[in-house]
């Protein structure tokens, strides 16, 4: 199959708290920054996908007719699952030029929506975990994360530190919302919001957005910036209850699209120089790097602890700071993204040296799904 490229990928012109903008408008922002990034127009772009607000709305605030559309909404992983699907778009002749967005006004809620997370009275978690107060993202986080603390001996200083190394990064990053150093007694003396998580173990509430340009690899060349390779996909689901995962030490949805991913990227462990794990929660970036095979089972808590991820760490992981300490309006995987194709193009504020193969891996709901993408700055 041939290849595909990343060639225009650029965040809101601001991050953080914009009550001057709309969700709809936070999506525009993006798209018109990835279009000056690629040096094209609206009228340049055929296929359009977006998650938050429906590709029927971007198409035409943007004024734009696509011939192909993917309105995929998992959670904050739906945008990997954009790019995957965009990839076999763009191969299969459907389009040719694909804009993914994302826009959230999390923190002033301009024009946006509820948290869908706890559902209605109605729905499977409605019925059977709400009533029980379970109904928003720390309290259904809890569950898998004190299991593993219980299973494996992960201590709350192991699970603190993932925060304060995820500060380590984004101090280097001048659109972090978070930038002043914190240690590991920092973490554990903030206020507890839903235990074992402190305030500083929970993600950030902003507002901002982003969004990506892709086209086939043989027009990468026509743009003005260095190309991104997409060489490596994956995609699942597991539950809509966290109360039911199959393992709440594992995500089924991390393992299936991770391995997925770095089969079809045709890599092994070794080959990555980079990653960027979904850390709406502190415990994420644990559960991703033994999931992904990266660390055994109940050593990813000890790998982080002894500075392996962290600023000169061997697998630099959540270079732009994260969703704890960057930025997370809600749906973080498109930052995520971002800050791969940052490190690829040799662009971003705390920059890995070297860097050539990325690995982006992506959470939706409370483990319910996943998206993977492996990404190359050498072409084909």
């Amino acid at each position: 199959m041939s290849s595909v490229a990343i060639v225009g990928a650029a965040e809101t012109t601001e991050l953080g708290v914009i009550p001057g903008m709309g969700q709809l408008q936070l999506h525009a922002d993006a798209a018109l920054n990835a279009f000056a990034d690629a040096g094209i127009t609206a009228a340049d772009i055929d296929g359009v996908a977006t998650a938050g607000e429906s590709p029927t709305a971007i198409a035409h605030y943007l004024g734009i007719t696509p011939e192909w559309v993917d309105g995929t909404q998992v959670g904050g992983c739906s945008f990997m699952i954009h790019v995957r699907h965009a990839v076999a778009a763009i191969q299969q002749g459907l389009c040719k030029t694909v804009l993914i967005t994302h826009g959230e006004s999390g923190r002033s809620r301009i024009g946006a929506g509820n948290f869908r997370g706890g559902g209605g009275s109605a729905t499977l978690a409605g019925q059977f975990e709400s009533p029980y107060g379970v109904v928003g993202p720390p309290t259904m986080f809890t569950l898998p994360v004190l299991r593993s603390m219980k299973d494996f001996g992960m201590t709350h200083e192991q699970l603190a530190m993932v925060a304060v190394v995820q500060r380590e990064w984004a101090s280097k990053n001048p659109r972090a919302s978070f930038r002043e150093l914190i240690t590991v007694e920092d973490v554990l003396k903030s206020r507890m919001i839903a235990y074992p998580f402190h305030l500083l173990e929970c993600c950030l509430v902003t507002d901002g957005g982003g969004a990506l340009i892709l086209v086939s690899g043989e027009r990468a060349a026509d743009f003005p910036r260095k190309p991104v390779y997409v060489i490596g996909t994956g995609e699942s689901v597991e539950t809509p209850m966290v109360s039911q995962m199959e393992d709440l030490t594992s995500s089924r949805a991390f393992r299936v699209a991770g391995e997925r991913a770095m089969k079809s990227a045709g890599i092994s462990h070794d080959d990555v120089h980079h990653m960027m794990i979904y850390d709406a929660f502190a415990h994420l970036p644990i559960y991703g790097l033994e999931d992904l095979g990266f660390c055994q089972r109940g050593e990813a808590a000890s790998f982080i602890w002894e500075g392996n991820t962290r600023p000169g760490g061997k697998l630099p992981l959540n270079t732009n700071g994260g969703g704890l300490s960057y930025m997370h309006s809600g749906m973080y995987g498109m930052y995520a993204l971002q800050e791969s194709v940052r490190q690829l193009r040799g662009i971003a504020p705390a920059q890995v040296p070297g860097a050539e193969i990325s690995l982006c891996l992506g959470v939706g709901g409370m483990f319910g799904a996943s998206g993977c993408v492996v990404m190359s700055n050498i072409g084909p």
